[in-house]
């Protein structure tokens, strides 16, 4: 297993674009396709921000590979709430990202922190880039 590459970005959804591009070259150097990831992780580093986040929180992103070989990509918040994947509401303006990511990913599921808090994680086909 790869050692995780980090980042830890700002409770703020201008900081989404970070963790994306952040996932892009972290991908990239593994040579694998990063569209799927970069998807992915903007919709866990979304939900991080403006569902397990208060201002002037942090929120850490991680990659790494299994030993398998498998991309996982999380993001790190501060809330104990578990996300839960919704029916889909089509008058709704929102509420369909984890619904779609679900469609994209392996697999994906949740983990608590130590101190309090979640770990969001997604597992990711590896696509040769």
């Amino acid at each position: 297993m790869d050692e995780p590459a980090t980042i830890v970005i700002k409770a703020d959804v201008r900081a989404i674009r970070e963790a994306r591009d952040f996932v892009g070259l972290v991908f990239g150097a593994w040579g694998l396709e990063d569209y799927v990831a970069r998807t992915v992780v903007s919709e866990l580093a979304a939900n991080a921000i403006l569902h397990g986040s208060r201002d002037g929180d942090l929120v850490v992103v991680r990659a790494h590979r299994r030993e398998d070989g498998f991309p996982v990509v999380e993001a790190w918040d501060r809330s104990d709430v578990v996300p839960v994947v919704r029916p889909v509401d089509y008058a709704a303006e929102s509420g369909r990202g984890l619904l779609l990511m679900e469609a994209l990913v392996r697999r994906w599921g949740t983990r608590p922190l130590n101190g309090g808090g979640k770990v969001v994680w997604a597992e990711i086909e590896p696509v040769p880039a």
